[in-house]
């Protein structure tokens, strides 16, 4: 009988969890985890989660069995490791979680990997996903937003998706520009000032400064309602209608294109 393994959904999603950018691992925890369980890397440059996506699809493909990630899993998920910054345990267990909804698995309060009911909801949540993504298709949304509409961002409400694409404009800032920042600081450097790393126009008059300046604020703007302290919070309070998930989809779908077409 043939092991277990992850679908590619899952390893993405497990991926993204651990890898988070404000609430995963850093950098170097994600360089000695994997070479701790001789878990080869075979992008280390890459932006955190793709890095480890891309270790992860490598071993399973390689081994057909998902022991290695369980067991990344297990060690990433060990409280001792977490004595420095004790907050990120709860929101990186809640994420990781939500990954992990529909594979049977969770992490206990202790850090242990537990075998749990599996989600019983899967057709209505991919069904809801199904409906999202074609909403947005029909709304030319950009390409790296539609990726959010899976059926485990979406299960308990959407917003999930909503913050997860968020993410993706930090992302994509970082790797236009280089930069390390996050949030706000991330928007001061890579677009403010009088020779921002990103120009969205040629700058050349006053309206074009005012559009660069905007714009900004926009991403601050957007980044602020989903990113901030209270924003674990949020996840708990915010029921978020399929309607308001669009439009703030279509919102950052506007500010990747944008970015992308950015000088």
């Amino acid at each position: 009988m043939a092991e277990q393994v992850f679908s590619q959904g899952e390893l993405e999603a497990i991926a993204t969890a651990l890898g988070d950018t404000s609430e995963g691992l850093t950098g170097s925890e994600i360089g000695h985890l994997l070479a701790s369980i001789k878990m080869i890397d075979p992008t280390p440059t890459a932006t955190k989660w793709v890095r480890l996506h891309n270790a992860f699809v490598e071993r399973q493909n390689r081994a057909q069995n998902r022991r290695a990630i369980l067991e990344f899993m297990r060690q990433a998920m060990l409280p001792a490791r977490h004595v420095k910054r004790p907050e990120r345990f709860e929101p990186m267990r809640a994420n990781l979680n939500r990954a992990l909804a529909f594979s049977g698995l969770a992490v206990d309060a202790a850090g242990e990997l537990v075998g749990v009911d599996q989600v019983k909801t899967l057709p209505e949540a991919a069904r809801r996903a199904d409906e999202l993504r074609a909403d947005l298709v029909r709304r030319g949304v950009h390409a790296d937003v539609l990726r959010f509409c899976r059926a485990e961002l979406v299960a308990d409400n959407y917003f999930h998706a909503v913050l997860e694409a968020t993410k993706s404009i930090a992302d994509k800032l970082r790797t236009k520009t280089g930069l390390t920042e996050d949030g706000g600081r991330l928007v001061d450097a890579a677009l403010c000032g009088s020779a921002p790393l990103l120009a969205i126009n040629a700058l050349a008059t006053e309206s074009q400064r005012s559009e660069q300046s905007g714009f900004a604020n926009l991403i601050k703007g957007t980044f602020g309602m989903f990113r901030n302290p209270s924003a674990h919070e949020a996840r708990i309070l915010w029921t978020m209608s399929k309607e308001d998930a669009e439009d703030l989809l279509s919102l950052a779908s506007l500010i990747h294109r944008r970015l992308d077409a950015a000088k």
